[in-house]
């Protein structure tokens, strides 16, 4: 079983190279779904949240209002920090739990994708066989977010600011997809890269 770290920055189309991924038969765990499941209402990471950042972040039925939350983190290093260190840790228990029942299984899948925004930034790319980046530079990740999410400059540079620099993610990347032009360059990529992956499959597997 390969387990391939896939991560990208905001805007960076990522989650358009997960579904070509998932519609060639790789698993895929939306780290982005585990972490809404770690922070439901009475889970650990909930209350450390709402001891933490306060009572006025819960919304009126005891969940965490995640746009009040968001707005805190995006602008306040330290809170985004103390946020990652409640919920990272549980994520990555989780994941390796879903992760183990896989191989245990009679026929376990060839390809397995962690679909992690914060990859490189949480460590969890030491997790993995290999880190796949889907890249776009920072002009096209802003004039994505003005357009497509109607941000101003202020949060835009805020949300970009959040993150470890696309330049900086490329250092950690055994392959960079280009998410930049036309989709059907994106879809090549994709089908390069799923060559690539059969193939260390093939390798492994003695065929």
């Amino acid at each position: 079983m390969l387990i391939l770290g896939l991560t990208g920055g905001i805007a960076s189309g990522k989650s358009t190279v997960v579904k070509m991924l998932k519609n060639k038969g790789a698993i895929i765990f939306d780290t982005d779904i585990l972490a809404r499941e770690v922070v439901n209402v009475g889970e650990p990471a909930w209350e450390e949240i709402i001891a933490y950042f306060g009572e006025d972040i819960k919304l009126p039925d005891g969940a965490i209002d995640r746009k009040k939350l968001g707005h805190i983190v995006f602008n306040d290093p330290e809170a985004r920090h103390r946020l990652n260190m409640i919920v990272h840790p549980r994520i990555v228990e989780k994941l390796l739990a879903e992760t183990d029942k896989l191989r245990n299984k009679k026929n376990p899948p060839e390809i397995v994708v962690y679909d992690v925004p914060l990859l490189i930034e949480a460590g969890m790319n030491k997790m993995v066989d290999m880190v796949v980046l889907v890249y776009a530079s920072p002009e096209i990740q802003k004039e994505r977010l003005k357009y497509r999410d109607g941000l101003n400059e202020e949060e835009i540079e805020a949300r970009l600011g959040s993150q470890m620099p696309m330049e900086e993610k490329k250092k950690y990347a055994d392959y960079i997809i280009y998410n930049e032009s036309h989709l059907e360059d994106t879809i090549y990529q994709v089908d390069e890269l799923w060559s690539i992956l059969t193939l260390v499959n093939e390798r492994k597997s003695g065929k």
